[in-house]
């Protein structure tokens, strides 16, 4: 169920909006109208929703307007037309007094700079946000504690933020929002500044987070790696307008137009693809009514040297070789469950593809992907060399 609803939602900075917004009715560009009205526009008619408890990615490059539209959202920014969306009510439209309310009851934002104060304790700073709201003394001090306790700071309490390295610093922000108790999480760029390793140790901490608390997380980042790793859905920008919102396989392999494929062309595939992208239906008998003639005629019609065995539910029972079918027709065996291999190589089907190679490299026969059980796909070394390959994308997906 969505929590946030973004309909046509735009910013113009310039003095000659009513122009601007015309020629944006005429589906110019933000060249077009920056070449006609000398206005900029910061963000062209966006619209999506934000499903509860997702991480939510904005990406683009520089000036695509990721951080003008994550502005917007809390208001940091007034809209020049559009609504935002947070569980039914419309903070473009509300008075001072409500947005105030919605800010401090329903979003916290955590920067990319950390604006810890320094003359404040780390247990002081987390607790700001709530000492502002006039929250009892010792209630703040108790989801103050708590919220560094979360994200591993429950013995720095009493230490200040130039006693802690860059992660930390970047952790205390990340507790004085969660502390607020937000049904909504914005961070703009807010990994950015820290060097690559404790970058990546804060995505970890986020996912793993994410995996307790259960937030909403709008996440503004430039860099298309950190977006494939951390988000559920991902709404890529340029100029103002988003170009695309799908899921990182979506975005991966199918791009919505060439701007994409040029921004995910270079991207480790083998990081964000899964079983289920590179599996291809699999040929199978029912081990309940056929036996092993049966078994080695499909074999012979399909051009395989193995066939996978199931029950009437599609349960994976196990792999029949031609060879053992041949052997077992000289036995005059019938019984297919007296033949077969019940020690198959499986995967789920969100099993990434990084993490298959070891396994297919040591498999004498495909892989198989299952799902509670059932055989849902199979998959062989061409299907991983071929998502690898630049042009290759996705072989026969089930």
């Amino acid at each position: 169920m969505p929590i946030i609803e973004i309909k046509n939602l735009s910013k113009i900075f310039g003095k000659n909006i009513k122009q601007s917004i015309e020629l944006l009715d005429q589906g110019k560009k933000k060249e077009d109208v920056l070449k006609e009205t000398g206005d900029t526009v910061g963000v062209n008619r966006a619209n999506f929703t934000v499903n509860q408890g997702e991480i939510f990615v904005i990406m683009g490059l520089s000036g695509s307007g990721k951080s003008t539209l994550i502005r917007l959202i809390n208001r940091l920014i007034e809209p020049t037309e559009g609504s935002v969306k947070v569980n039914g009510e419309d903070l473009a439209t509300m008075n001072k007094e409500d947005l105030r309310r919605v800010r401090r009851q329903k979003l916290s934002m955590v920067f990319q700079k950390f604006g810890l104060f320094p003359f404040r304790t780390i247990l002081e700073n987390a607790v700001y946000g709530l000492e502002v709201q006039g929250m009892p003394k010792k209630e703040r001090l108790e989801k103050a504690k708590h919220a560094l306790e979360l994200v591993g700071l429950g013995n720095y309490i009493d230490q200040y933020p130039d006693q802690l390295s860059g992660g930390m610093q970047q952790r205390v922000g990340l507790a004085r929002a969660l502390a607020n108790d937000p049904e909504v999480l914005l961070m703009d760029e807010a990994f950015s500044a820290l060097d690559p390793l404790i970058r990546k140790d804060m995505q970890d901490e986020l996912i793993e987070l994410q995996q307790k608390m259960k937030k909403t997380i709008i996440f503004i980042t430039h860099d298309l790696d950190e977006a494939l790793r951390l988000g559920d859905r991902i709404a890529l920008m340029r100029d103002g307008s988003i170009v695309q919102i799908g899921t990182p396989e979506e975005i991966l392999v199918n791009p919505a137009n060439d701007y994409v494929e040029r921004f995910v062309q270079d991207v480790d595939r083998s990081k964000v693809l899964v079983a289920e992208n590179i599996m291809r239906r699999p040929e199978t008998i029912n081990i309940d009514k056929h036996g092993p003639r049966v078994a080695l005629e499909r074999m012979r019609e399909e051009g395989l040297s193995g066939i996978y065995i199931v029950d009437s539910n599609r349960n994976l029972q196990g792999y029949l070789t031609a060879e053992a079918a041949s052997q077992a027709i000289k036995d005059n065996i019938q019984d297919l469950s007296e033949v077969i291999n019940p020690s198959v190589p499986t995967v789920n089907r969100d099993k990434p593809m990084q993490e298959i190679f070891d396994l297919i490299h040591d498999s004498p026969i495909p892989i198989a992907v299952i799902d509670n059980g059932k055989l849902v796909g199979i998959i062989i070394r061409g299907s991983v060399l071929a998502a690898l390959a630049s042009e290759g994308g996705v072989v026969n997906h089930v």
